[in-house]
């Protein structure tokens, strides 16, 4: 039995989806399991286990955890972040987990200029200290997060802080497949793995690429970080420690030129996913 803690987020889901195909027992945690999970129906085989857990909630976490025999770590980004996946990783130690595919964050270093980076790096070394056999995966940027600027695109507009620095961009489905490799192959097990897909692209060349798809024109306004912050905060409504975790990752793609790495072809034996293709597949909410 495989646990995947965030089923419903766009990673967890993926990597639902992908162990369903390959006919793997799957669990699927949720804070609200009242709730449908995307795509999934009772015509599944083998059915999927619907379960309620809390990583602020140590008892449900010992109960979802009850016999299974691996685990998939991924919660999202938050300041409480370090705290909740230690927990996690503790319980899962303790209930008897024999391997965990952990999501973490490229620049995943002690002194990482992103502050959500460096709480990856604290989670990764509690999770090497705990003994637990593990597999860290370290994808860039989601294309699915470029569905986000959809409000600015309509506007004609790419607001940012990255000049014309290329930025490595991921399907979550590239990831879910990976992590479904990572769950089902012992060759896999162990590693950690930077994952991007085919090409890093900056974002005058994303404008240039949306305007040919929606025939309106999108320029690229590049601001001075703390610009960026103040507007993702304000006119976003972004928290704080988001609006200056998005302005860090992008001042970073500056600092430490990206580049892609062929991970998710080496592992899967097939190419993955390209931008041009993620924003074809969901133009209509990039056109006005």
């Amino acid at each position: 039995m495989i646990v995947v803690m965030g089923a419903t987020g766009a990673t967890g889901n993926a990597l639902l989806h992908s162990l369903l195909t390959l006919g793997t027992p799957v669990r699927a945690l949720t804070r609200t399991p009242h709730r449908p999970i995307p795509g999934i129906t009772g015509a599944h085989q083998p059915p999927v286990e619907v379960q309620y857990a809390d990583a602020t909630d140590p008892h449900s976490l010992r109960t979802a955890f009850k016999g299974a025999g691996q685990l998939f770590l991924a919660m999202a980004n938050s300041p409480a972040q370090v705290e909740l996946e230690t927990r996690v990783i503790d319980i899962a130690a303790h209930t008897g987990i024999g391997h965990i595919v952990k999501i973490s964050a490229p620049a995943a270093e002690p002194d990482s200029p992103v502050a959500v980076s460096r709480g990856h790096h604290a989670v990764e070394e509690h999770l090497r200290a705990s003994g637990l056999p593990h597999t860290i995966l370290r994808p860039y940027a989601f294309m699915q997060n470029l569905l986000r600027l959809a409000p600015t695109v309509a506007q004609g507009v790419i607001l940012g802080t990255m000049g014309d620095a290329p930025c490595n961009y991921i399907d979550c489905r590239d990831i879910g497949d990976v992590a479904a490799a990572a769950l089902t192959r012992p060759d896999i097990v162990g590693g950690t793995y930077s994952l991007t897909g085919p090409e890093a692209v900056s974002h005058p060349e994303l404008a240039s690429r949306l305007t040919t798809l929606t025939g309106n024109l999108v320029r690229y306004v590049n601001l001075a970080p703390d610009e960026l912050r103040d507007n993702l905060i304000h006119s976003a409504q972004m928290p704080t420690w988001l609006a200056d975790h998005v302005t860090e990752i992008q001042q970073l793609a500056i600092t430490r030129p990206e580049t892609p790495t062929t991970t998710v072809t080496d592992i899967l034996g097939r190419p993955s996913r390209t931008v041009d293709a993620f924003l074809h597949e969901h133009r209509a909410h990039f056109r006005r």
